[in-house]
């Protein structure tokens, strides 16, 4: 008999491609989100068009027995979401009371299966993260607590509640802490999509020998991983005994500026920048796979450039497609 999994926030862009890489692996999948997915039809056995606040929503959905639960949901975007301050209130509400129903209905039922929860990258210390060359995202170095966004302190409790409820109740979770995960069928426009689809969507939209806008100086650095890679170590992860938390990312850093310079090789034009005011975050990020190579003998592999240019063809489909 097929496993079965449940994907909360199946809708979303990692949830998507988590549906479809479980649907190959032969899972019995049902999906769950407040929206079916943006660009074409889930994957999924049976998609729920539900409110994951809701605590009936989430008790009836455990009334069936999940082998493993993939918890993706939260209110969440890119930098001009999450540091303008002005969504702080239901970052925090959402997606708290979300993991809180999740925790307390999944162990209550008996019908959980592992629990695996995403956190963030955003969960690090604001001043481990000052020299864009070097910034310090150890596993470790999470403590003492000073997350940049009301969205990183979120991840931080969510990650303590899913561990302490391991400890109290013997729920077997995995965790990790993602590092700007990219990729096609992800936000590309509207003010919650990342770094990567942003660059896209405005080197696609102009003509050659045109300027885009990039907030700050660009010289702020990340590293970007491709979904693919991301599903990758989530697998290895749920397959392992280790619970985490465990950074998911690349050890390829790159400025905005650089990344910029990418996508327009990519798309053979020049292109001109024009640094503009704008929530920025943290100077530096990269993720540390030091603990993920011990541990699950997993790193990414893929050269970024190859990821963006999936990446890009997609996107300059959209935004033909929105002419």
């Amino acid at each position: 008999m097929a496993q079965a999994a449940l994907v909360l926030g199946g809708g979303g862009f990692i949830g998507t491609h988590l549906v479809e890489r479980l649907k190959r692996e032969e899972y019995r999948v049902i999906a769950v989100d407040l929206k079916k997915p943006e660009f074409g039809e889930s994957a999924a056995d049976e998609f729920v068009v539900a409110d994951l606040r809701d605590q009936e929503v989430v008790r009836k959905l455990f009334e069936q027995r999940f082998d493993e639960v993939y918890q993706l949901a939260a209110d969440m975007g890119g930098a001009g979401f999450v540091f303008t301050g002005e969504h702080d209130a239901d970052i925090l509400h959402n997606s708290a009371t979300i993991n809180l129903n999740v925790l307390r209905y999944g162990r209550e039922s008996g019908n959980m299966g592992t629990v695996f929860y995403s956190s963030s990258a955003c969960i690090y210390p604001e001043h481990n993260q000052l020299d864009p060359e070097n910034p310090n995202c150890a596993e470790d170095s999470a403590y003492p607590a000073a997350p940049d966004s009301e969205y990183g302190w979120e991840k931080l409790f969510s990650e303590r509640l899913y561990l302490a409820f391991a400890r109290n109740y013997g729920v077997p979770v995995r965790i990790a802490r993602f590092h700007n995960i990219f990729g096609p069928l992800g936000t590309w426009q509207g003010g919650r999509e990342k770094a990567p689809a942003a660059m896209c969507r405005k080197v696609a939209e102009i003509e050659d020998g045109g300027e885009i806008e990039v907030w700050g100086d660009g010289e702020q650095t990340r590293s970007f991983l491709y979904i693919d890679e991301c599903l990758d170590g989530v697998r290895r992860l749920m397959q392992s005994d280790f619970a985490g938390p465990v950074n998911i990312g690349s050890e390829e850093m790159v400025t905005i500026n650089n990344l910029v310079g990418m996508v327009a090789d990519i798309a053979h034009k020049k292109i001109g920048v024009k640094h503009v005011s704008g929530p920025l975050g943290v100077r530096g990020r990269n993720s540390d796979n030091a603990l993920i190579r011990e541990k699950l003998a997993w790193a990414s592999s893929a050269p970024l450039a190859d990821g963006l240019a999936k990446t890009y063809a997609w996107i300059e489909e959209q935004v033909e497609r929105a002419k």
